[in-house]
């Protein structure tokens, strides 16, 4: 711990530069999470009994950014207590070790939990305060992204697995005002970034009914008028389906310049680039299909919203088999931008068509089917423009929601940077300095820390054997528990 107020980056020993540079203010000290908290502790203060109920806490239940959580579900503790989760109570803090909810920030403090407890992820670091920090106070410091960035840096594992380690963690330095302060900051913090949400929800709304409008714009433009005639995509197109090449061949994508589409690249209106490559003997040898430009390209499956997008080729590809190539015939290619706005606008018809049980499929048959009114061509041309302008002019609004929304950004950073550098509230000379409170609760543990001691070396002490005693753990130090 250190106790100074010199000049120095706060978080400059092992955790990096992670919250600006200059003194601390009359009062503040730098100390680590581990000497603020137990890491990782391997329990509950009190174990709960195998019939009372405690909450359950996926990663699902922690949101990103905002320090919420949801405990609403409960379990029996006898029912999981073998099971290989992870032990919290309530105010601990929750930090996702691993990639890419770490990132995503999902940390939070433990709240409303089913009798003060709750089983929890295995990917959370459990960060229990000694009383030296609030709980809160440390989840909005963590919650800053440039600290998480730099947690990221530190990360270790494999591509896709990759964990902050908790050495890592609990030597990371913060900045500790006195304790009354700490209050004043979580106080000033939840009611200006309570502000800041209110106005986050306000964009979303705005860009919500901009898409709303939208879909209702595309589905009055294809809405049947007199004269109008109908034809299937099977009748106008060609209707095929690209393939993946096996997996284990190497000679197949080690080198590739093939662009070889997946179904994800269709959630934009044209295809530009790949970002996967495939070689031309995987083209050459295996049943994938080579579009040129033009081809509209339709998602049959995909993850979440994927399934049932509309793109257009602009570039030489070929697709794997979850992308219909819809290649219009010559007679029909002044239909081609409407029969593309059509797949649009019937985008929710299209995924309800989908068949299959876990994740719903469209298929080439399917495809065929689907039916376009077809305007006069004058009406069509018209059609086409009018939506082109508001789309155009949507896209202003979205720009502008975007810009705003990038300004809250910033005005998040700034606060938290002003709450951890001692200039969102004032202080006050006659709060007591965290270095003393922080001495006064190491003084504390180190009298626990002796009578524990103490207490396992009577337990492992008997006549008939020399009196041994183990090394303790440090406090702080273990893992959670495996359950």
């Amino acid at each position: 711990m250190t106790t100074d107020s010199g000049a120095g980056p706060v978080g400059s020993g092992s955790g990096g530069e992670v919250a600006g540079a200059g003194g601390l203010p009359a009062g503040w000290v730098r100390a680590t999470i581990g000497e603020l908290c137990d890491v990782n502790p391997r329990g509950f203060d009190e174990e709960p009994g195998d019939d009372e109920f405690v909450s359950q806490v996926p990663m699902a239940s922690v949101e990103a950014e905002t320090g919420r959580m949801d405990a609403s579900t409960q379990v029996r503790y006898g029912d999981f207590k073998k099971k290989s989760l992870t032990r919290f109570q309530e105010d601990d803090v929750l930090f996702a070790k691993i990639t890419p909810c770490m990132e995503n920030g999902k940390i939070a403090k433990a709240r409303g939990l089913a009798g003060g407890r709750a089983l929890g992820s295995t990917e959370f670091h459990v960060l229990r305060s000694r009383g030296a920090v609030l709980p809160e106070y440390l989840m909005h410091f963590l919650l800053q992204r440039h600290v998480r960035r730099v947690a990221e840096h530190h990360m270790t594992g494999a591509v896709g697995q990759r964990r902050v380690p908790r050495p890592y963690l609990a030597e990371l330095e913060i900045p500790v005002p006195p304790l009354a302060e700490q209050h004043r900051i979580v106080a000033k913090l939840d009611e200006q970034l309570a502000n800041i949400e209110t106005g986050e929800g306000s964009l979303a709304n705005a860009e919500a009914r901009i898409v709303t409008f939208i879909a209702s714009l595309l589905a009055e433009a294809i809405k049947p008028s007199e004269g109008w005639e109908t034809n299937t995509i099977g009748e106008m197109a060609a209707v095929s389906s690209g393939a993946t090449p096996l997996k284990g061949r190497s000679e197949y994508y080690d080198g590739g310049t093939v662009p070889w589409i997946t179904s994800s690249l269709l959630n934009a209106p044209f295809v530009e680039q790949a970002d996967k490559f495939i070689t031309k003997k995987a083209v050459a040898e295996t049943a994938v299909k080579e579009y040129p430009p033009g081809t509209l390209l339709l998602a049959m499956y995909g993850e979440g919203k994927t399934r049932g997008k509309c793109s257009e080729l602009r570039i030489h590809a070929t697709t794997n088999q979850a992308c219909a190539g819809i290649q219009i015939a010559a007679e029909y290619e002044c239909r081609k931008d409407w029969v593309k706005l059509v797949l649009e606008a019937r985008y929710e018809e299209n995924r309800a068509l989908a068949s299959g049980g876990v994740q719903p499929n469209l298929s080439l048959g399917l495809v065929k089917k689907i039916q376009v009114p077809l305007p006069p061509l004058m009406r069509q041309k018209e059609l086409l423009e009018q939506v082109a302008q508001r789309r155009a002019d949507a896209g202003k609004m979205f720009d502008a929601i975007e810009s705003v929304k990038i300004q809250a950004i910033e005005l998040r950073n700034a606060l938290l940077h002003a709450a951890f550098t001692g200039a969102l509230v004032p202080q006050d000379p006659d709060d007591e300095p965290a270095s003393i409170l922080l001495d006064r609760i190491r003084a504390e543990r180190t009298v626990v820390v002796k009578q524990t001691r103490r207490k396992r070396v009577s337990r492992t002490t008997s006549p008939a054997a020399p009196q041994t005693s183990g090394r303790p753990v440090p406090s702080g130090t273990q893992e959670a528990l495996p359950l």
